[in-house]
């Protein structure tokens, strides 16, 4: 077992986001696998049958639980105790939970709601960090891997959901906001029973929990000047207006797009 763990604790130099070849060498490689990614997606999903799509996110699922696992049983072991800090459910934890629910559920609204959340906010969460990576990279191999592969697995799963499988309405945010305002309200929950009832290592779900400075950039701005509650309000506001602007994109897009093919048609 020692063997298998010091196998997968392999370890290599941290990689440098944006810097040269030879120190960002595996930031260059994750993105251009994440592009590759996002046009099969599209591709792929284009005409995809409910049932495939319903596959295609168990399956997206699993791969992700799979390597949270690893990342949760290799933090342990190089610690020698469990790391309540890498407790699997931050917000970028959360698609993983959401995309095996949509693809399982057989509440058709529900997995509405559950691919607006995924196509909105899952895909900026996803890019964001893809793209701006500084806090993830470690020395250890294998959670460099996890990170990127969960990252980067985001962005593509919530690219082609956001140009196939969402309707391109306002209300479409609403969906999504609401899964997440719920998911937000789970972590408050863990956050008070991890507070109140074992108080051990560190354990900030969401980075919403009041005994800890919220690290996000312009969100850490507002949270020492208002009262907990309020700063809550304006953590769920600044995300879904981010998750908006993304939708708003997407629909000028298709706009542009439809605009596009009525010229052409008229000069045809």
């Amino acid at each position: 077992m020692n063997t298998l763990l010091e196998f997968l604790n392999t370890q290599m130099r941290q990689p440098n986001p944006w810097g040269s070849l030879k120190s960002g060498w595996f930031h260059y490689i994750s993105l251009a696998l994440m592009v590759i990614g996002m046009v099969i997606v599209v591709i792929r999903f284009k005409r995809i049958s409910e049932d495939k799509l319903k596959k295609t996110l168990v399956v997206y699922a699993c791969v992700l639980l799979v390597f949270e696992v690893y990342k949760q049983v290799i933090f342990t072991y190089q610690a020698s105790a469990y790391q309540w800090y890498a407790f699997p459910f931050q917000f970028c934890s959360t698609p993983m939970y959401v995309s095996l629910v949509a693809g399982l559920t057989k509440n058709n609204k529900l997995r509405t709601y559950l691919i607006s959340f995924l196509a909105t906010f899952g895909f900026f969460a996803g890019l964001a960090v893809m793209l701006y990576p500084e806090t993830v990279f470690v020395r250890t191999l294998g959670i460099n891997m996890q990170t990127m592969i969960h990252h980067g697995g985001m962005a593509i799963m919530g690219f082609g959901l956001l140009v196939h499988q969402v309707k391109l309405e306002s209300k479409t945010i609403l969906k999504a906001s609401l899964v997440f305002t719920c998911l937000v309200v789970i972590a408050m929950v863990m956050n008070f029973i991890h507070n109140t009832w074992i108080q051990e290592g560190t354990f900030n779900m969401f980075f919403i929990n009041h005994l800890y400075e919220n690290g996000i950039p312009v969100l850490s701005l507002f949270q020492p000047l208002v009262p907990h509650i309020v700063f809550l309000m304006i953590y769920i506001f600044g995300f879904s207006l981010v998750a908006y602007i993304i939708l708003m994109v997407r629909i000028g897009i298709s706009k542009l797009n439809l605009n596009a093919k009525v010229l052409v048609k008229k000069h045809v």
